[in-house]
């Protein structure tokens, strides 16, 4: 879905320790490449694009410039009014750790994290609406949060977004699908022992392969780590991957073409 409404993932940012390893990888497992951009308020950052790269946009990167922290991946939500929303984060037991910042003639946005400390962030468009493609192969077509206190999540996520609460039989003790109105915007799983041992929540983005098993396999070749292998759901095939600058994603294998079967289930 493109136009991304309020409260959708509008677009995923890497954080890396090592830029050109962290485009090297994407490269030979996806297919991405990327541009330079500069803006004064962050300086030069990169775009990863998909087809070339003339293509369309698929996420952004910028180098760590700490070496104490740790790559990973942003997910930014769409918001039509920005101070309305953090107000909803603090008021919801959140915390805004970056105050809202213009990002050249692109979009306005904030850097936020939940009520057990998943970091994320926000986003309202100017230029870039978001992700140039989505729910497509090599593209985001799912996030997903990890953490400890699944109602804690629920009620935080409720009173920022809006989203309503569904739960799925895709894991165990339960998983829950979040949307708006009548289409899935997200995902939630318990922290279990299959996660880091830091026991820190965390915001994970799904990309789409043509063959799950082949992608891990392909991904392990390029210097990835397999957290969780190939495994069914009922929506398709995933794997959970540790990149090599230690950045968190997984892939998926949809079981059907077109994931509006699953995203519009009641």
């Amino acid at each position: 879905m493109n136009g991304f409404p309020p409260g959708y993932a509008s677009w995923a940012e890497l954080a890396s320790s090592d830029m050109g390893k962290s485009r090297d990888f994407y490269g030979a497992l996806f297919g991405w490449d990327t541009y330079t951009l500069t803006a004064p308020e962050v300086g030069e950052f990169e775009v990863f694009t998909l087809g070339g790269i003339q293509g369309p946009e698929i996420g952004g990167m910028y180098g760590l410039a700490d070496d104490s922290l740790r790559s990973a991946w942003t997910i930014y939500f769409r918001t039509d009014d920005l101070p309305a929303t953090l107000d909803a984060v603090r008021a919801a037991g959140g915390q805004v750790l970056l105050e809202p910042m213009n990002l050249a003639d692109l979009g306005r946005l904030a850097h936020c994290t939940d009520s057990q400390g998943a970091d994320f962030a926000l986003w309202v468009a100017y230029n870039l609406k978001g992700a140039g493609v989505v729910d497509e192969p090599s593209a985001m077509c799912w996030v997903e949060l990890a953490c400890s206190d699944i109602e804690e999540a629920r009620r935080f996520y409720g009173e920022v977004f809006g989203w309503k609460a569904v739960d799925r039989p895709y894991a165990r003790p339960v998983y829950t699908n979040w949307k708006v109105g009548d289409w899935a915007v997200a995902g939630m799983v318990s922290l279990d022992e299959r996660w880091p041992s830091d026991g820190l929540p965390r915001w994970t983005p799904y990309f789409w392969v043509s063959d799950c098993d082949a992608s891990a396999a392909r991904a392990a070749e390029l210097g990835a780590r397999v957290r969780i292998p190939p495994t069914d759901i009922e929506p398709g095939r995933f794997s959970i991957l540790t990149d090599p600058a230690g950045a968190r994603l997984a892939i998926f294998t949809p079981a059907a073409p077109d994931l509006r079967a699953y995203k519009e289930a009641p």
